[in-house]
């Protein structure tokens, strides 16, 4: 809580605000010109709601918690009416976060869907909603849970990193992970400080990656005249190491070459841009087939 409260006063004395995901809403697609600093949390721990909630709430500080049905009342988490306790204030949004919260890519298809169609029906009952906000468990995400995540949720998150704008797709938001081995406060006023490297499209559209793409063939097209774009370096994790990556930029398109196989069950991509002065970062996560 320390760190937490510390992590507060940085967004604070940089003059940030908080923002209030029900403007996602209402205005996704409204270009901004002003950064806001989104604050989600995964899995609704009891350290959650006995240590950081009361402190939200004094400071009304707006936030998304998204919640495993599975998990809800057992040892170590949230019970429901602890979650509708906190869910009853007016700035603080339940997000869906799967059933199970298993490995969900690994699942066949229509256990995926008995999974996720479990955990809306139990929020339903309880809340009497399912809610707009989704969250990928692990961030892991095939192009056909996607597909079936963006029919039941108008916005989904996952666990690259990177800036939101309204070029990103609604349905593979980037978030920072703040914890206690990112969460340090010199990493955070760092991140805090970033800004979207936009881009106008990603190749691989599917972030699952079998022995029959692995490498992917990887490539992102920047909008015409983007400025900078030569400064861009990348890093990639590929053969299990992170090392500065193999890039081809030929006008607004940049390709990685990877150097070998992903091989740990999250492969990493993370880019950066110096636009004279503003640093701009964005993020990839593929999910790396185990069999």
């Amino acid at each position: 809580m320390n760190i937490f409260k510390e992590q507060i006063k940085i967004i604070k004395s940089l003059n940030y605000n908080f923002y209030d995901p029900g403007d996602f809403k209402k205005n996704f697609q409204i270009p901004k010109n002003e950064k806001k600093i989104l604050i989600t949390i995964d899995d609704a721990f009891l350290s959650f709601y006995e240590n950081a909630w009361p402190y939200l709430k004094n400071n009304q500080i707006p936030f998304i918690l998204f919640v495993s049905t599975e998990a809800i009342g057992k040892n170590g988490y949230m019970n429901w009416q602890q979650i509708k306790e906190i869910e009853k204030e007016p700035n603080v949004y339940i997000g869906n976060h799967s059933h199970s919260h298993d490995y969900l890519v690994n699942f066949k298809k229509e256990d995926f869907v008995d999974d996720i169609n479990k955990a809306n029906k139990i929020l339903i009952n309880n809340l009497g909603y399912n809610p707009i906000f989704f969250s990928y468990p692990f961030g892991e995400y095939s192009e056909y849970m996607k597909k079936y995540i963006s029919k039941n949720f108008q916005f989904s998150f996952g666990q690259h990193s990177g800036v939101i704008d309204i070029n990103k797709d609604p349905h593979e938001l980037p978030r920072f992970p703040i914890n206690e081995k990112y969460g340090d406060l010199k990493r955070f006023k760092f991140l805090i400080n970033l800004h979207p490297l936009q881009y106008k499209n990603l190749l691989p559209i599917n972030k699952y990656i079998t022995n029959k793409n692995n490498p992917p063939s990887f490539s992102v097209q920047f909008f015409k005249n983007q400025n900078n774009i030569n400064n861009i370096n990348c890093f990639s994790n590929e053969g299990d190491e992170w090392k500065k990556s193999n890039i081809y930029i030929n006008e607004n398109k940049l390709n990685i070459q990877f150097r070998e196989k992903f091989i740990f069950r999250r492969g990493r991509i993370n880019c950066s841009l110096n636009d004279e002065g503003i640093w701009r970062w964005f993020g990839v996560q593929f999910s790396i087939n185990q069999n």
